[in-house]
Parts: structure tokens; sequence; C-alpha cells
């Protein structure tokens, strides 16, 4: 019988989360102060948007020259939700950061955000990941590299933010909107 550990009992309940009119620069000083990589940004108990480490780098390299007090974490944070329910297992929570190409994701019950898990929190309890979540994440560096090459080949290079959930990638156009890799397939 194998082992199936729920994500309900290894998500955190005390995530950390702030409004979406915050400033990407308390938004900077919490994360530093809580020592997390990413915050939930919620209006309510409506989940408006997920932001990252990456996502604040983006914006000190893209937004150079504006006061970074005037933006807020609604501006840049990840729209996009991907989430999981929390009688999900532990392999089906990864197979699907995999799939979707995140590292985090809230769990939520009834429309709710109930909690947050990312694979550091899955590395505690199934430390034989690791290995996956290291090929995974090499695979993914080199598909990045094969398609922009292509990209670049073909003259269609263009990498900002996508329309759809707000994640700088590289694009393409489908049906007038300029999307990212995810956000095509989930179309």
């Amino acid at each position: 019988m194998t082992e199936k550990i729920r994500v309900g009992d290894v998500m955190t309940r005390n995530f950390i989360n702030l409004k979406s009119d915050c400033s990407i620069i308390d938004c900077a000083r919490t994360m530093i102060k809580k020592r997390v990589g990413s915050i939930v940004i919620k209006e309510g108990d409506e989940i408006k948007g997920i932001l990252t480490e990456k996502d604040i780098v983006w914006a000190l390299s893209k937004k150079k020259g504006r006061d970074l007090n005037e933006i807020q974490a609604k501006d840049i944070a990840t729209k996009k939700i991907i989430s999981i329910r929390p009688e999900a297992s532990l392999d089906e929570a990864f197979q699907k950061m995999k799939k979707k190409k995140v590292r985090r994701l809230p769990v939520m019950s009834n429309k709710k955000i109930i909690g947050y898990i990312t694979q550091k929190d899955m590395l505690r309890f199934r430390p034989a990941l690791l290995e996956s979540i290291k090929e995974s994440g090499r695979i993914r560096e080199e598909w990045g590299k094969i398609k922009r090459s292509k990209s670049a080949i073909k003259g269609e290079f263009i990498e900002a933010p996508c329309e759809d959930c707000g994640n700088f990638d590289i694009l393409e156009e489908i049906d007038g909107q300029m999307l990212c890799e995810p956000c095509k397939e989930a179309m």
C-alpha cells in the first residue's frame, strides 16, 4: 500500500498575505521579515494573485525611474491562479506544479483559500521528490533554451509580461493576445 500524504496535512495554514494595493516595497519588506519567497495577494476571502521574488525583481528591472512605492502588488502579481484541493495527494500536487510550471499552489476549498503549499513544504515530507524537482527544473531550462532559439531564428522572439497571467515569459500571439506557454495551453 502506498503512503498517501494529503496536501491539507502539509500545507501552511498561516500563509503570508497582503492586500492588492500594497506597494511592492512593502511586499518586499514583508517577504524579508517573514523569510518567504512569495505572498498571497487577496481582498477579503478572495485571492487576487501571487507575488513572488521574481515578480519584484522583474519590476525593479523593467520599471526603472518609477517610484517603487507607487507600484502596487496587483500591478505585477501573477493573476492566473492555479490551485489545488486539500484532499489531493502530494504526488498530485507535484504533478500539477510540474505540468503548470509553478513552485507553489494556493490550497482552495469552497472557492476560499485555506492554505498554501510550496515545493519546499513537500520536500520536508517527501525528500525523494528532490531529484524529480531538480530534473524538472533542468528540463524546463533546456526546453526554454530550445524555444528561444527557434523563436529567435524565426524572428518571433517576444519576451514580456503575459497579457493573461502577468508572468514575464516568452510570448506568442494567440487570438490577438500575447500569451505565455502555460496560458496558451490552458485555453
